[in-house]
């Protein structure tokens, strides 16, 4: 008995998956405990450790929850930016005209060949020399700057992709209408292509609120990891308590991006299904009413 994708295994190769599961299981198993040990031979696992997280209000209200808010803000801002220049970017690599074509094309495969850490870091020089934006202000300029600059970018193909992923039918239906290419872009090819670049384009944002950390270790830009630092230098170098609490809030904030993402997908594929309902095919007339026609 085979399945589309491969065989289905029979009794040795059943047994053979489960020696192979029971190994694999004992291997992690033997690397939990060693990490497990190693860390305990340097107190890391001490409770004083790790009690401050939950006895101590100062480690949330000093540290933890304004570099948070840090973290979201430079990660809201550059969504905020890079979704419609990202989305422009990528309208324009599907220009009938050559120049904006080319031009647009170029741009985006240059900001997308640098690493976003440069970006920020040459962000911040600029900002340094010729403009007056404060200190205070700049590492969050820069980070924002770098991050919508590379994300833009990659936004950019995964809006061009969505769009080319369309049936060919769909941009000629509307033409045929005779809408201009502006509107059968606005009206017609984006709409339908947000659920088929939605899951690419969560990744991507998930992408941005990671890499707020960047500007962090280079720019000194307050963001959650760099104020676990500051956490591990005044509790008693408690490294890997700090890192899996800040773990955790990464976790939980990508979680919630990517829930809303699927609710949302959900909703727009269950739009779509209800608009596209048949209408019931109009009756065609009667036998009484053909005899009658005939008769006449």
């Amino acid at each position: 008995m085979t399945s589309f994708l491969y065989d289905t295994p029979g009794p040795r190769a059943k047994r053979r998956n489960v020696v192979y599961t029971i190994v694999f299981l004992a291997v992690l198993g033997l690397v939990a405990w060693w990490v497990l040990s190693a860390m305990a031979d340097k107190n890391q696992l001490a409770a004083e450790k790790w009690t401050p997280f939950v006895t101590d209000s100062r480690v949330w209200t000093t540290y933890l929850l304004p570099g948070l808010t840090e973290t979201l803000k430079a990660a809201a801002l550059s969504i905020l930016i890079a979704l419609p220049l990202g989305a422009l970017l990528g309208i324009g690599r599907l220009s009938d005209h050559r120049w904006v074509r080319v031009s647009t094309g170029a741009l985006v495969e240059f900001f997308r060949a640098i690493p976003v850490l440069l970006l920020m870091i040459f962000a911040n020089q600029i900002y340094r020399q010729f403009t007056t934006v404060s200190s205070d202000f700049r590492p969050l300029y820069a980070v924002v700057t770098g991050l919508v600059l590379y994300n833009a970018s990659v936004i950019a193909e995964v809006v061009r992709a969505g769009v080319l992923s369309l049936p060919r039918g769909q941009g000629d239906a509307a033409e045929a209408l005779g809408m201009r290419k502006s509107q059968t872009m606005l009206y017609v090819l984006l709409p339908q292509a947000v659920t088929v670049m939605l899951p690419a384009l969560v990744s991507q944002l998930v992408v941005i609120v990671k890499d707020t950390a960047l500007g962090g270790a280079m720019l000194g830009f307050a963001e959650l990891l760099t104020e676990g630092r500051n956490i591990t230098a005044n509790y008693g170098a408690n490294t890997i308590a700090a890192l899996t609490v800040i773990a955790l809030i990464f976790i939980a904030i990508n979680f919630a991006l990517t829930s809303c993402a699927g609710w949302l997908e959900k909703r727009l594929r269950q739009g779509k299904k209800s608009a596209a309902v048949a209408l019931p095919a109009q009756a065609g007339p009667t036998d009484a009413e053909t005899k009658s026609v005939s008769s006449a």
